[in-house]
């Protein structure tokens, strides 16, 4: 993809407004409060960091993605989650607060560990033929500053202004998913000719990955007896990723058209996925 309007000025600000509004969502005891039960958070960060990593690979492998889509997919599941699984954990009955403090955690540590791993991803998939250049410190300060700096400014503001940070929450929210279709919505149609042909070459990975990845982190939840609600919010954390970081990795920083797909095709049916998992689970019986 070539530098355009749409991934250097739009997906940067889209970012930033959506790091802002969970900002606004938290509180400095939110982060805090987490430490009195740990148990949740911990399993939730350690599925979020070590198991999606690792089921994105073999899900690359199993599938037979190769080049870019393969660096596009892993892209993907290195990612945090975002204010979508906030909202759907909400709409699913799940623990929110759960839910926004994970978020907010797997944010603050994934600006480091996203360019890492992505440029040992691309020496492994592309190999002889890479010739793009991740410039790991500039892209860590660069996430640091579109997703850490605005997420501080809006914890900022809760504690500071609690009434104006409720008040703006909704908004900033509803802003935020917008931004996220129009982005999604401008790289379908840059990439319209050739996008049937894309969804073909990962529509099955991408489903395969999220699909997995819900289940995945319901049954370790259950598995280690959280309740339902804790178990609903982490399907959905480690299943719903943030595709806007996944489109700033992949469009802006990286400049490659092949590498956005993955996380336009993953971020489309994530909303169906998380959707029919919120309903089912609420429709089962569980201490």
């Amino acid at each position: 993809m070539q530098s355009d309007i749409l991934t250097q000025v739009i997906l940067p600000i889209s970012l930033f407004i959506i790091m802002l509004g969970m900002g606004l969502s938290l509180r400095i005891s939110d982060f805090t409060d987490v430490f009195k039960s740990p148990k949740a958070m911990l399993i939730g960060l350690s599925c979020q960091l070590a198991l999606l990593p690792v089921l994105g690979i073999l899900v690359i492998h199993l599938v037979g993605l190769e080049g870019g889509l393969a660096v596009g997919l892993l892209i993907v599941a290195l990612c945090p989650g975002g204010t979508t699984s906030n909202m759907m954990s909400y709409l699913s009955r799940g623990d929110v607060a759960l839910s926004i403090s994970l978020t907010a955690f797997v944010s603050l540590i994934t600006p480091f560990t996203i360019p890492i791993f992505t440029a040992i991803a691309l020496d492994y998939y592309l190999g002889d033929t890479n010739t793009f250049n991740l410039p790991i410190f500039k892209t860590i300060i660069q996430l640091i500053v579109i997703t850490l700096i605005p997420v501080a400014i809006g914890i900022l503001i809760h504690h500071l202004k609690p009434n104006l940070a409720t008040k703006a929450n909704k908004p900033v929210k509803i802003v935020s998913i917008a931004f996220l279709f129009l982005i999604i919505a401008g790289v379908v149609l840059k990439n319209k000719d050739s996008m049937a042909n894309f969804f073909i070459d990962t529509g099955v990975a991408t489903l395969l990955l999220n699909v997995i990845a819900i289940i995945s982190g319901f049954t370790i939840a259950k598995m280690n007896k959280l309740n339902h609600p804790q178990s609903i919010t982490l399907g959905l954390e480690i299943g719903i990723q943030n595709g806007t970081v996944a489109l700033l990795i992949s469009g802006t920083i990286l400049g490659n058209a092949i590498m956005t797909i993955p996380a336009v095709t993953y971020s489309l049916l994530m909303f169906a996925t998380g959707g029919l998992f919120g309903w089912f689970t609420n429709l089962q019986k569980f201490k």
